[in-house]
Parts: C-alpha cells; sequence; structure tokens
C-alpha cells in the first residue's frame, strides 16, 4: 500500500516537471507585402538638350574665352548676347548665345530704296578664268611668320589646332598681321600665356605658350609688332604655339604663311 502511494506521488511530480508543449510558431511576415524599393533619380545622367541654332552647352573645362575662341567671336561678345557681368561665370550645362541675334538686326524696306531698272540688252556673260591658288592666298590674307625657328610640329585637327615653332625663352613673337588684340591672358587651358588678334579679313591668330606679354587687349597692333616673348607657358618645352583661324574655323597656317 505505502508502495503504490509512492509510486502514484513520483509519477505526479514527473508530471508537474515536464516541460509545457511550445505554441505553434506562425510565419506573419509572408502575409505583410514588401514595400516597394523607391524609384532611383538620375540625378546626374545627362539631359539631352536640342539646341537652336547659334547656341552651345557649356562642358567640363570650358571657360567663357575658350568658347569664345572656338566661335569665332570677342568673350566681350559673348558676355553682352548672355548678359554675364563676369565672364569667369560660368557653369556646366549652361546654354550660351555664341552667334549675335539676327532678328535684332536692321531691316531695309526694300519697297522703298528699290531703284528703276533699265531695260537694256544684257552683254553675253564672259567666262572668268579660275584664280590661281596663290592669288587666293594672298587675297586672304598677307601673314608673316610670327616667330623665327624650325617647325616642331604641324597642323593636325582635332589633336592640334596650329603649327609648333622652336626658340629660346625671350624670342621676339610678332603679329603675323595687322590687326586688334582681342584677348591677353591664361584663360583657356593648355595654351599658357595667351594672346588673340582678330584681323579685319575675318582671320584671327593665335599665339600661346608665351612667356611674357607686351600688348593690352583692344590695342590695335601692325604685322611684324612684337607683342610677346617666347617661352613655356604650359609647355613642356620653349615654343610658340600658332594658330590661324577663318572664323570658328581652324586652318593650317602653313597654306597661308610664306614658304621657308
Amino acid at each position: 500500500m505505502i508502495r503504490r502511494w509512492l509510486m502514484g506521488g513520483a509519477l505526479a511530480l514527473a508530471a508537474c516537471a515536464s516541460p509545457p508543449s511550445s505554441a505553434p510558431v506562425v510565419d506573419r511576415t509572408a502575409r505583410a507585402a514588401a514595400p516597394k524599393a523607391p524609384a532611383v533619380a538620375m540625378v546626374n545622367a545627362p539631359v539631352p538638350v536640342t539646341l537652336p541654332e547659334g547656341h552651345y552647352q557649356v562642358k567640363r573645362g570650358d571657360t567663357l574665352y575658350s568658347i569664345a575662341l572656338e566661335n569665332g567671336a570677342d568673350y566681350r561678345e559673348l558676355a553682352a548676347w548672355n548678359g554675364l557681368d563676369d565672364p569667369t561665370r560660368i557653369r556646366v550645362g549652361q546654354v550660351l548665345r555664341v552667334k549675335p541675334d539676327e532678328s535684332h538686326a536692321v531691316t531695309v524696306n526694300r519697297a522703298k530704296v528699290a531703284a528703276p531698272i533699265e531695260a537694256r540688252p544684257l552683254d553675253a556673260p564672259s567666262a572668268a578664268p579660275a584664280a590661281p591658288k596663290e592669288a587666293l592666298k594672298d587675297a586672304a590674307s598677307e601673314f608673316i611668320w610670327p616667330a623665327k625657328g624650325k617647325l616642331l610640329a604641324g597642323f593636325a585637327e582635332p589633336r592640334s589646332k596650329g603649327i609648333d615653332i622652336d626658340g629660346k625663352p625671350g624670342d621676339p613673337v610678332v603679329a603675323a598681321a595687322a590687326g586688334r588684340v582681342t584677348y591677353t591672358g591664361t584663360g583657356i587651358p593648355g595654351l599658357g600665356k595667351l594672346v588673340v588678334i582678330k584681323h579685319d579679313n575675318g582671320f584671327i591668330t593665335v599665339y600661346a605658350h608665351n612667356r611674357s606679354i607686351l600688348v593690352k587687349e583692344q590695342q590695335s597692333v601692325a604685322r611684324g609688332q612684337r607683342i610677346a616673348e617666347l617661352g613655356a607657358s604650359d609647355a613642356e618645352r620653349p615654343k610658340l604655339h600658332f594658330q590661324i583661324r577663318k572664323g570658328a574655323a581652324a586652318v593650317d597656317p602653313l597654306r597661308y604663311l610664306p614658304a621657308l
């Protein structure tokens, strides 16, 4: 009897000591929809821009001076056309007018100024002989060599938009033709101390890597006048980098300079 009571008590204690059965785990995360990832804003993606005629979009590394040179203009004109008080403050992506606004050009009323046409027999047109290349060259300009030295490198656009002429630091650099100085300074990367001259025949000449500049902007210069001293500013050696441009287009200076 006592043994049965002891065994019953032991079984009761064992039942009390057994761990309770764990509740089933329910995965509730599957029921909630996962939040959508936010759309990625292409902040730095370039936006294609269709530019109207006579406009240019500023790129990294541009300056107003380099843009003016590449478009055959004076940087003062660009500043005026775009309302820029400070020519050094332009930003990447900015759209600039690089040609004059033709809509403001003065037009002539042809009806008021037309002269009466006299009726007369027309002369038979005579075939005009084609002008020789040398005549065209002389008519275009009368350039002289801007420095005395051997030719180091020729014209190879787009890598080189001019020629390189050897020399010693301090050698004279002269104006290749008469004109007006439109720019002096270091505002075009890679060209060092620079002089730009605009000529009456529509040409522009560029003189780069000078040691010192001897003329001022807006100054008129004569052909052969000393404008700078040859140097190595922003260059690996002393030399003159010389360009001739017909408006916005760079041309081979050797086509216009006298033969050596």
